[in-house]
Order: structure tokens, then sequence, then C-alpha cells
């Protein structure tokens, strides 16, 4: 059974940078795209950003400020946060696709103090 294992959340300053990891365990992993959401309680999920074999996307509010990156066996993913806000502050979830099944990480929290 294919499991989802984020690290890396915590406290941090606003300004301040921050790397999440996200680890695929399982059999026979091939995924066609792994990402990273965020959720705060209230809101609605949002998306943060995907890596496929074509390249990476990001939604806007992160963009030129978070990073995603994998490993060459598309079994994890990383997400590089820098000049963090306050309104980052979120659980952050890692996502994976393959085309047959949608997997999702427990989440980490990440908290941008003011």
């Amino acid at each position: 059974q294919v499991q989802l294992v984020e690290s890396g959340g915590g406290l941090v300053q606003a300004g301040g940078s921050l790397r999440l990891s996200c680890v695929a365990s399982g059999n026979n992993i091939r995924f066609n795209a792994m990402g990273w959401y965020r959720q705060v309680p209230g809101k609605q999920r949002e998306m943060v950003g995907f890596v496929t074999k074509g390249g990476t996307t990001y939604n806007d509010s992160v963009r030129g400020r978070f990073t995603i990156s994998r490993d060459n066996a598309f079994n994890t993913a990383s997400l590089q946060m820098n000049a963090l806000k306050p309104e980052d502050t979120a659980v952050y979830i890692c996502a994976a696709f393959s085309g047959d099944e949608n997997y999702w990480g427990q989440g980490t929290q990440v908290t941008v103090s003011s």
C-alpha cells in the first residue's frame, strides 16, 4: 500500500525559510505527478504546486518564493519555501497521482509568525 510521509514543518518568522519533504513508500510506485496542497481551517484547500515529468506548476500566491523538486525515481518531493508570510500558515499536505489512484499524506503544520 502506498504511503506518503511529510516532514519539515515548524514555526518560522516572517521572511524566513523552511523546507518540507515528502517520501513515498510502496511497491511499484509510478507517479505521474507529485505536489503540495495546503489547508487552513475555514478555508478551501489550496494547491501550492506540483511537479510532473514536464516541469513544475505553482499557485500564483507562491510563485517566486516556493520551489518544488523531486528525485529521479519520482518517490520523493520537496518544497523549499522562502520569504514566508503569515498568510502561508497552514497544514501542508503532500499528494501524488498515478492516473489510477490519488494519494495523500497526513500533513505537516507550518506556522509563520509576524
